[in-house]
């Protein structure tokens, strides 16, 4: 990739016609992805900052938190209200989410504004201002946010089971410590953003109705003289896993199992996708009918792969009664190892079912400039390139039943980890 000689890559939108993926490192170093949406008027930008809570400090966890609440409060020369009122008059909207290793800053905008509110998310990264007068909202905000998980079971057992199962420094909520919260200082904030907030390890993805020469050109003067590579945290050993609970008086039980699963990269990244969705691809899927259907077992049930760079897991949950959860758990975990064996071969049905349902996802995302903007960033951080839609729907067609069937009998759960929340201990059916 070099600046100003971009990489066209053919890819075909909803509407059958074909639009580029132009990938550029811009002259300070960042990678930006754009892929012109026609059928669309609006825009969207997803980018991508090292900045995220894997990064923060053991003693000022929660940097990361207070960052996403402070760079909404000034940039460049304006102030909070300001800075609101400016993407206000854009008729543009702005979001900043925390993650483990980046942080990402969103914008979107009708397409033929996304070049004016550029600057505003420039300067947000750039020269965000942390004023001195919104250091003690931010924290009481992020202290109030670590305190309402004392409210939200469901949310916490799935924190509890992260911290146990995923390497560190991925185990991190985002949510930080109190005792890092209440350490962080205005010094720390400022000087800790300009360390890792470079463009060497940053990404933009954009897509929608714009015009890729008007962006890059925009982009190279906006973020002239920004230089820099924010080195990544490596992973830690991955802790044992196992069973562990937490006793809490309610009159529900939450029950969290996480397994491992393909990366992202991994060739098969796309099989495990199908067959979660055989596992739990909506009514139909074999937990919900399992589980909650034929035995009524449960209120909620379902699972989901998330796959990263590095390492990829599989999260099931289930939220019952206490009289139910230790059967509400065997089953699951039943469930869980069936679909391996030769009695739980996937069937043609399901198949057919798993495949629709992911391939309909991609036809949502194809309509919607966020949420190709957004996969554009990720690809390029999991990937190293960007995909086209037409790459990941021929991924999806290009497996078949026996391949799929091989897959699952072959396939290993590894490092399995059981969280559960609720009045009571279960018995884990891996100990």
């Amino acid at each position: 990739m070099h600046s100003n000689s971009p990489v066209i890559t053919p890819n075909l939108n909803p509407n059958n016609l074909p639009n580029p993926i132009i990938t550029s490192r811009l002259s300070c170093g960042m990678t930006l992805i754009i892929e012109p949406m026609s059928g669309v008027r609006s825009a969207a930008v997803s980018w991508l900052i090292p900045t995220g809570a894997g990064r923060d400090p053991l003693d000022k966890q929660g940097l990361s938190a207070m960052w996403s609440e402070l760079l909404m409060r000034g940039a460049g020369t304006l102030s909070s209200r300001d800075q609101a009122d400016a993407f206000d008059m854009l008729g543009s909207a702005r979001s900043i989410d925390g993650g483990v290793m980046t942080m990402r800053i969103g914008l979107t905008a009708m397409g033929s504004r996304v070049i004016d509110a550029l600057p505003l998310i420039a300067d947000i990264v750039l020269r965000p201002t942390f004023a001195e007068d919104a250091i003690q909202p931010a924290r009481e905000l992020a202290l109030q946010d670590l305190a309402s998980l004392k409210d939200d079971p469901q949310e916490r057992v799935a924190l509890l089971a992260k911290a146990r199962h995923s390497p560190p420094p991925l185990d991190r909520s985002g949510l930080g410590t109190v005792e890092g919260l209440n350490a962080i200082t205005r010094d720390d904030l400022v000087s800790l953003w300009n360390a890792h907030a470079k463009p060497g390890t940053s990404i933009m993805g954009i897509a929608g109705d714009v015009n890729p020469d008007a962006l890059i050109a925009t982009l190279e003067a906006l973020t002239k003289g920004w230089t820099g590579t924010s080195a990544e945290p490596s992973l830690e050993a991955a802790p044992i896993g196992g069973y562990a609970h937490e006793t809490e008086q309610t009159n529900q039980v939450h029950i969290i199992l996480m397994h491992e699963a393909p990366p992202e990269p991994h060739p098969d990244s796309m099989l495990e996708r199908l067959a979660i969705s055989v596992l739990s691809g909506g009514m139909s899927g074999r937990l919900f009918t399992e589980v909650r259907e034929k035995r009524a077992l449960c209120y909620s049930v379902g699972a989901g792969y998330a796959p990263d760079r590095d390492i990829g897991i599989v999260s099931a949950y289930v939220g019952t009664t206490p009289e139910r959860a230790q059967a509400s758990l065997d089953v699951l975990a039943s469930e869980m190892h069936r679909l391996g064996t030769p009695e739980g071969r996937v069937t043609q049905e399901e198949f057919d079912k798993a495949r629709i349902g992911l391939k309909s996802g991609l036809v949502f995302a194809g309509e919607s400039s966020a949420a190709r903007a957004g996969a554009l960033a990720a690809d390029v951080r999991k990937l190293g390139r960007p995909r086209t839609l037409d790459e990941l729907a021929a991924r999806i067609d290009a497996i078949t039943l026996d391949q799929l069937n091989a897959y699952v009998a072959r396939r290993s759960m590894g490092r399995v980890t059981v969280q559960t929340l609720g009045p009571t201990p279960l018995t884990s059916p891996w100990g």
